[in-house]
């Protein structure tokens, strides 16, 4: 587990979210620090995906702040920027229904990811130049070490639409680290699953953290899987946040118990 000596890389301050009359987000604060798996969790309905369309871009805050603190870089203030362009300063996601290319090669699928790192324009992918055909093997060549790593390679020139349930997730989990982040945010990456794939997905959210030094934010609702892998989890309810701490004091906590986990904190 890191800890608090590690810096802080995404700081979420005061986060309000209004639609019309409905108050979806209402001062939220979250934070993540490099090298930290945390899991963002409550009842449907509570803001969580909100909360990820705010900090992604998708969804410009009605308050509040979103400063990221990239390694090696200086922090940030992110809030309306558009989602490319977050994407491409080191935040990438998944999302709660999957959003693959579903005609295209699972090879494609992650080459698309890449292309926040490319430098050829319209131009050169016309012209096709030397440049611009160095710079394509150069995808080709990094999207499969990508999808090796994942353990997608021996389908990659399968039609996404014709993989298992599982490795579609997985797939989308290998696109979004082809836009090289340095913080993964995963949208109910188990949902659907069966046990193995779970405990599959378990073990490549560890490797993503601790071989590729990549910070993990999720939202979960596998409660075995949240107490399993995150290092601080955070929890809210109606817009609210109600609790945060490690994953002991969360299971103990009376009012995450009375808001969502119920019986099924020890299961």
């Amino acid at each position: 587990m890191p800890s608090l000596e590690h810096p802080v890389i995404l700081d979420v301050r005061g986060l309000g979210m209004n639609f019309g009359g409905l108050r979806a987000l209402d001062n939220v604060d979250i934070d993540v620090r490099e090298k930290e798996i945390v899991a963002l969790i409550g009842p449907n309905g509570a803001g969580k995906t909100t909360f990820f369309n705010c900090i992604t871009g998708l969804y410009e805050p009605t308050d509040g702040e979103v400063i990221i603190s990239p390694p090696g870089r200086k922090s940030e203030k992110i809030n309306g920027l558009k989602p490319n362009i977050v994407t491409a300063k080191g935040l990438s996601r998944t999302f709660q229904n999957i959003r693959l290319f579903q005609n295209m090669t699972v090879l494609e699928n992650v080459m698309i990811g890449r292309h926040c790192r490319t430098s050829s324009g319209i131009v050169g992918a016309i012209l096709k130049g030397p440049a611009t055909r160095s710079e394509e093997k150069a995808i080709v060549r990094d999207s499969y070490a990508i999808l090796e790593k994942i353990g997608l390679d021996e389908s990659v020139n399968e039609f996404a639409k014709n993989l298992p349930y599982g490795e579609q997730r997985r797939l989308e989990i290998a696109r979004a680290l082809a836009t090289e982040p340095f913080l993964l945010l995963l949208d109910e990456p188990a949902a659907g699953m069966n046990p193995q794939e779970t405990l599959e997905l378990d073990d490549l959210i560890r490797r993503i953290r601790d071989e590729e030094s990549i910070s993990i934010l999720l939202i979960e609702h596998d409660m075995k899987l949240v107490m399993s892998l995150s290092d601080r989890i955070f929890v809210v309810d109606y817009g609210r946040k109600i609790a945060q701490g490690a994953p002991g004091e969360i299971k103990n906590n009376p009012a995450v118990i009375k808001a969502y986990l119920g019986e099924d904190v020890d299961a």
